[in-house]
Formats: structure tokens, C-alpha cells, sequence
């Protein structure tokens, strides 16, 4: 059989600028693959980096990618084609087959693709000023979110703290609502211990990626003596092959918040959650700021999975621009697959013709 593709460029704008300890997101670059096969049968996967971020990412992406779509086309083997190193081209490529080989974007039959049953999410509240995250976190309490997720470390910590005290006061319980902190690396060697204690007061139920990745022993040593549960998720982006292990059990965090986007797409991603499960370490998957497309994918994997945790997908409602044809779909604080919506005709979406889907 013979594969062709081609490749389509979008910038999606966000509806709100998107801030976090590296910065702020106004707009974000995302490539659609489009694989197909003589008869036109295509799948649709999204390749969607993070600048700064991402370890694939890079102003040369585009020619990359092009010549990882052609290797693919050439030997039809998403790991000879696409190595682990460039894992948002990865998961591109892996859900574009995924669509091809099921011929439709509910790629598995499970109670989630049937609408049968729920992903549970976390609300997240994103970084602004101390004004801006109380009206966030609010909305978010207003939809029926029982778990929300605070990015900390871009206003003063103070005013951080003082959210959530705020929080608190609200819901005592943590079995009344669930935080979690995420400091994108935003905490120095000298202030990291100091903050995990005074954020213990507020009883998380987890905190991310206190310090920035890179300090494997630095972090050892937080996730050691920190009262707060501490996850990585910066910390495993590059990291491949053996040096998964070596990462586990060097700093033996509490959780692992896998990205497939970041973390070595579908299979890395696999391996992450297979290397945790022997090492007693918890997880969660999250999405990484793809558009519906790639937002519909992540969560029909994790229908496979069933969780009971909430994960951390996104809502579905970040972009001006987005793609609204995906069955998968925020309802309340949960991810819905709805079981009547018709199959979408990306290709007609992205502007092509001379495709069709799997009868």
C-alpha cells in the first residue's frame, strides 16, 4: 500500500491569554497530519509544540516534520520514522494512523466512546493577577468542579497564598475539594522547601514540578522530605529509553503527569505509566494545549483506561478558532463522548478534498 500526506498549518488563538511561569500564550502554532492511501481513506493527527517547552520544538519544525512524514510514507513504521525524541510529531503521527486504521475518531469501543460514562477532569485555574484567579477559580466552582488545579509561582506568592486560604475557607475538607498546585519549576533551591511547607497549610493533594527539571538530585530531595505529594511533569520531557528508570528511582516522586504531546507520544507515554505501576508511583494524563483534535485523542485512550482520578484534560473551550466538530466535549466537570454526534469530516475542515472516511 502506498501512504501519502500532506500537512496543514493553523494558528490557533486563545480566548484568554493563557499565562503561566514561563510566560503567557496568546496564540499557538498546531500542524495537522493527514495520512491516506490511494483510495483517499485518511486519518487526521495534530502535532502541536510548545515553544520553550517542548523538546521538539524549534523554528525549523515544519521542514522536520515534513521529512518524518515522508520517512513514514516511505516505510510505513512510526518508530523507524519518528523517534521518541520528537514526541509531538510522534503523537501526531500515532493518532493519524489511529483514525486511518479505525476509520473514525472514537478509535476504541469502550463506555466512554459509547457515552456511557465520563472522564473526571480538574478545573484549571489559570495564573493572573490575584483578582483574575479569584473570578477563575469561581467559574470553576460554579461548574460542579470537585478538583481544581491552581498554577502558582506568576504573581507573589503571597497573594498565592491568600487564594488559597480563600479556597479553604470555602471548602475546609479536602474530601470537599481536591487542589492541586503546579509551579511549573517556579521555586528556587533556597525557597522550595520554605514554600511546600506554608502551601501544606491548605492540604493539596499534590504539587508539580516545584523546582525547574534538570536537578535530579535537588529534586530527590524535595520529594523526599516535602509534606506535600510532589509529581513530575517538565522533568520527564527528553527523557528516553533507560533513563526513565533511572529517573524514577532516583527522585521516586509520588506522581507522574504524563503529557503524550511532551512525553514521547502514545507509546511513551505507555511506557511512563507501565514504568510508575512498578515502582508504586501514581499518575495522571494531561492534555498540553492541543485543539479539539488532539484534545478528542488523549481522551479516547484514556477511555481504555477507566480512571477514577481526575485527569487533566483540557475543556475543550481554549481557542477562538478551535475545531467544534470532535464527539468528545467538556459537560459539567467531566469529558463526554456524545454517542449521536455524526462522524467529522476533518479533511473538509482543514480545507482538503479528495478524501473520505472508512465506510
Amino acid at each position: 500500500m502506498a501512504w501519502h500526506y500532506r500537512l496543514v498549518h493553523r494558528l490557533l488563538h486563545f480566548i484568554e491569554p493563557a499565562g503561566t511561569s514561563r510566560g503567557v500564550y496568546t496564540t499557538r502554532d498546531a500542524w495537522y497530519v493527514v495520512l491516506s492511501d490511494d483510495t483517499g481513506r485518511y486519518g487526521v493527527g495534530e502535532c502541536a509544540p510548545l515553544p520553550d517547552l517542548s523538546c521538539d520544538a524549534g523554528p525549523d519544525y515544519a521542514e522536520r516534520l515534513e521529512k518524518v512524514c515522508q520517512d513514514f510514507c516511505a516505510t510505513g513504521s512510526v518508530d523507524s520514522s519518528c523517534p521518541e525524541e520528537s514526541p509531538s510529531m510522534r503523537f501526531g503521527l500515532e493518532t493519524a494512523l489511529l483514525h486511518y486504521e479505525k476509520g473514525s475518531v472514537r478509535f476504541y469501543d469502550t463506555p466512554f466512546s459509547r457515552g456511557e460514562k465520563d472522564i473526571p477532569i480538574n478545573g484549571l485555574v489559570w495564573m493572573g493577577n490575584h483578582e483574575k484567579m479569584l473570578e477563575r477559580m469561581k467559574a470553576k466552582l460554579a461548574m460542579g468542579f470537585k478538583c481544581l488545579k491552581f498554577k502558582i509561582g506568576g504573581i507573589d506568592f503571597e497573594s498565592e497564598c491568600d487564594l488559597l486560604s480563600r479556597v479553604r475557607a470555602l471548602y475546609p475538607e479536602p474530601c470537599d475539594l481536591e487542589i492541586r498546585l503546579d509551579a511549573n519549576g517556579s521555586f528556587s533551591a533556597e525557597n522550595a522547601m520554605e514554600r511546600l511547607e506554608r502551601l501544606a497549610t491548605f492540604r493539596p493533594h499534590s504539587l508539580e514540578q516545584p523546582v525547574r527539571q534538570g536537578n535530579w538530585q535537588l529534586m530527590a530531595e524535595l520529594c523526599k522530605n516535602s509534606p506535600i505529594p510532589l509529581a513530575l511533569d517538565e522533568e520527564l520531557i527528553g527523557v528516553t529509553g533507560t533513563r526513565k528508570k533511572e529517573l524514577v528511582e532516583t527522585i521516586r516522586p509520588a506522581y507522574l503527569v504524563i503529557k503524550p504531546s511532551l512525553h514521547g507520544g502514545i507509546r511513551g507515554m505507555e511506557e511512563w505509566i507501565e514504568l510508575a505501576g512498578k515502582y508504586g508511583v501514581g499518575h495522571w494524563v494531561t492534555s498540553a494545549l492541543e485543539s479539539n483534535i488532539g484534545l478528542n485523542a488523549i481522551a479516547q485512550w484514556l477511555g481504555r483506561e477507566d480512571p477514577a482520578m481526575p485527569q487533566g484534560l483540557g475543556t475543550g473551550q481554549l481557542f477562538s478558532d478551535n475545531c467544534e466538530l470532535m464527539p468528545a466535549s467538556l459537560r459539567g466537570a467531566a469529558m463526554h463522548c456524545d454517542p449521536c454526534a455524526a462522524e467529522p469530516n476533518l479533511a473538509s475542515w482543514l480545507g482538503l478534498t479528495g478524501f473520505m472516511t472508512k465506510d
